[in-house]
């Protein structure tokens, strides 16, 4: 009887659709046969016939999301300021800077006036370059000056193309990735149509377009695409070099449009950790891309002026901990099973502790505050403790940041992207399981037999990565909605992979006593192909409605709103509000702020609580002294937050800032114990009576049916 050795994982190979696999490339005495030239002309169509069709879905994709995006606004027919204002909340602000540039006398007063900005937060001047991820605006900004486009091509019209044009660089990506792990570009065509048909929960770009994920997720998707390259085994030092850079080429770009990108890369570094204390990745690649994540995080750090928020992520400290506890653990992965199990543990336990002291000192040495509000709202969301923090509530009572809702799996099952996705993640969890079990164990013999035949349930190192990167992922993404587009594009090409993936259904196959390889061959086709068709003939006539359907912007008042600004107030106006309003604000009339959406800084955080007392119980000479400290002009009041109806009870703005100021909250429903009835009426309310005690104080100025200005004395 013949024995089958156990492949070790870091040396398999894998069998592709254009690279045939060892078992029909290699003689009984080891050596390699060369290709026969009639697979070599059938290697290079289908590679040639894949990356056509690739390209085609990206070009799709992006005419596809910008076609919407036309017909749901009307956009090439609305002024301008109904353009900008469509562009709401960060997306807003984010914008604004990219028109400050196009604006500008020159590209160096442009950046200048980024460096040394004043018309953000009034009374302080601010590097916005440092504190915000803005760099993409830049570079367009200075592409659109120097190309001989402006005569063709309004400076709008450039932006919002290019995020369009960014959506077929994600395709393409989601689509080599799926290509790479399956083998065949049958499977990266599947991906590519999930990602389409299930867009409301894949991607939001058409109607969000400037968002700084809408610029990072497909330098994201190519660094995955590059990672799951890099992965494979048997590859040529070129190759490796090549690939590393490109690896470190999306990384970079993905930190450098994303403030985020910290908190989703440890959680891509806690995979590649995983994988190797359990031996199912090569430790020397694993090493590269610790290196790589701290060297890309590094240079857009020098980028941002030495932001202190970077050098203080846990991802930093996280891949340092893990070099230096390598480093004293170096027999890490020899033993048998029971030593290992204890080797690893107390290697865990050594990471955390050192990464928890290593970021704790350089937080204590920068004295970094800024990322604070996201660990009280880590806290408070996952149950050690209540909290009156103002600013985790604001997260917690926002929808976006909720749980996943789960009409989400409903809409994924539709297109059977969900059902699919389960039973490959069942299927490679179970032989994940399986390898994790043999590599702690150390043993090199197979003990997995089939009649007559010995063979090994195997996981590539590429289906690895992809298998624990969608698990982690896809915890963020229950947890916390806003994420849930890191996961559900994966979703995608994990599921593809799992239906058009050789080992996946031999593995079924072998335990229904039913394989062969021809019935493997068509089966990893015929599926997928019967997928495509379900999915074509379900979705397509819905498509083709959705593409018909004509829509326009609509927002009068809030036009009318920035148009009275630009026309009666003064260029240095200081304007106070809500950030989302006032996004809008800076973008529509350059106006100078007092806070703005981007909320990744402790002093505008406490800025933005003081300003949203025109919504609390508060005295109008304490609003107005409030106010005033910050150089306010003009307080814009919205009735769609003093009288908002859109949040429950203790989670609408006026509730939270109630309690932030201990004072009994509006209606119905039980209070805690230790809060006290105000003094005071809310403000924005009592403000519309004309009051003696508020006219001497504020005047109103401008009013419609959704905001009211008021502008303030300055006697005090």
């Amino acid at each position: 009887m013949t024995t089958i050795r156990q492949r070790r994982v870091g040396k398999g190979t894998e069998a592709a659709e254009d690279q045939p696999s060892e078992e029909t490339n290699v003689k009984p005495d080891g050596k390699i046969l060369p290709d026969p030239p009639g697979r070599k002309v059938w290697n290079i169509l289908s590679i040639t016939i894949g990356g056509i069709v690739a390209i085609s879905l990206g070009l799709l994709t992006s005419v596809y999301v910008a076609t919407l995006h036309e017909n749901d606004l009307w956009f090439s027919n609305i002024k301008e300021v109904e353009r900008e204002i469509s562009f709401r909340t960060e997306c807003g602000l984010y914008y604004s800077y990219y028109k400050q540039m196009i604006q500008a006398a020159s590209i160096q007063q442009g950046l200048h006036g980024l460096v040394y900005d004043n018309k953000t937060e009034s009374v302080r001047t601010i590097n916005i370059l440092e504190r915000m991820n803005v760099y993409q605006e830049v570079f367009l900004s200075i592409l659109y000056r120097i190309l001989p486009i402006q005569q063709y091509l309004e400076p709008v019209y450039f932006y919002i193309y290019t995020l369009f044009g960014l959506q077929a660089v994600y395709v393409i990506a989601l689509y080599v990735t799926s290509w790479l792990l399956s083998g065949t570009w049958l499977s990266g065509l599947l991906a590519a149509c999930w990602y389409i048909t299930n867009r409301v929960d894949t991607t939001r770009v058409e109607f969000t377009i400037p968002l700084r994920e809408n610029w990072a997720l497909p330098f994201f998707a190519v660094q995955i695409a590059a990672i799951t390259y890099l992965l494979r085994t048997h590859l040529q030092p070129a190759q490796q070099r090549l690939t590393l850079m490109a690896v470190f080429i999306a990384t970079f770009l993905f930190s450098l449009t994303w403030q985020f990108n910290q908190f989703m890369m440890l959680i891509q570094a806690l995979a590649l950790f995983i994988l190797d204390c359990l031996d199912m990745l090569p430790t020397a690649k694993v090493t590269w891309l610790y290196i790589i994540q701290i060297s890309g995080l590094l240079l857009v750090c020098v980028l941002q002026f030495f932001n202190s928020m970077i050098l203080g992520s846990l991802l930093i400290s996280f891949n340092v901990s893990v070099l230096i506890a390598r480093t004293i653990q170096k027999n890490l992965k020899t033993g048998g099973l029971l030593n290992r199990l204890g080797k690893l543990i107390l290697h865990v336990l050594l990471v955390l502790c050192l990464t928890l002291l290593i970021n704790k000192f350089i937080k204590k040495i920068l004295n970094l505050e800024s990322d604070e509000h996201i660990f009280k709202f880590l806290k408070a969301k996952f149950g050690f403790g209540a909290t009156r923090d103002f600013d985790a509530n604001l997260y917690l009572c926002e929808e976006a940041f909720g749980l996943l809702p789960l009409n989400t799996f409903s809409r994924l099952s539709s297109t059977l992207l969900f059902y699919v996705y389960g039973f490959v993640l069942f299927l490679l969890t179970v032989a994940a399981v399986i390898v994790a079990f043999r590599n702690l164990r150390g043993s090199d013999q197979v003990h997995f037999k089939e009649k007559k035949e010995e063979y090994t349930v195997t996981l590539k190192p590429d289906a690895a990565y992809s298998l624990v990167h969608t698990v982690l992922f896809g915890c963020l993404a229950l947890s916390t909605m806003r994420m849930k587009y890191l996961w559900t594009s994966h979703m995608c090409v994990f599921a593809s992979f799992g239906l058009c993936s050789t080992e996946v259904w031999k593995l079924i196959l072998k335990c229904l006593h039913l394989y062969t390889s021809q019935r493997t061959q068509v089966i990893r086709y015929s599926i997928p192909i019967i997928t495509l068709l379900y999915i074509a003939f379900k979705f397509w006539p819905g498509i083709m409605d959705e593409l018909s359907e004509l829509r326009e912007f609509y927002d009068p008042d809030t036009v009318e709103l920035m148009n009275w600004i630009k026309s009666n107030t003064p260029n240095t106006a200081v304007f106070a509000g809500s950030m989302q309003l006032l996004a809008g604000v800076k973008l529509c009339t350059g106006r100078t702020l007092t806070n703005h959406p981007h909320y990744e800084d402790k002093n505008l955080r406490e800025r933005t609580k003081q300003i949203y007392q025109i919504y609390a119980k508060r005295s109008p000479g304490d609003v107005h002294g409030i106010l005033r400290s910050f150089g306010t002009d003009y307080v814009i009041l919205e009735d769609s937050i003093c009288y908002e109806r859109r949040h429950s009870r203790g989670c609408r703005l006026r509730d939270l800032l109630d309690v932030a100021n201990g004072h009994i909250m509006d209606g119905l429903g039980e209070n805690e114990p230790d809060l006290k009835p105000s003094l005071y009426p809310r403000f924005c309310e009592e403000i519309k009576k004309n009051l003696p005690s508020y006219t001497m104080h504020f005047t109103r100025v401008f009013q419609n049916k959704t905001f009211h200005v008021y502008k303030l004395a300055k006697h005090k």
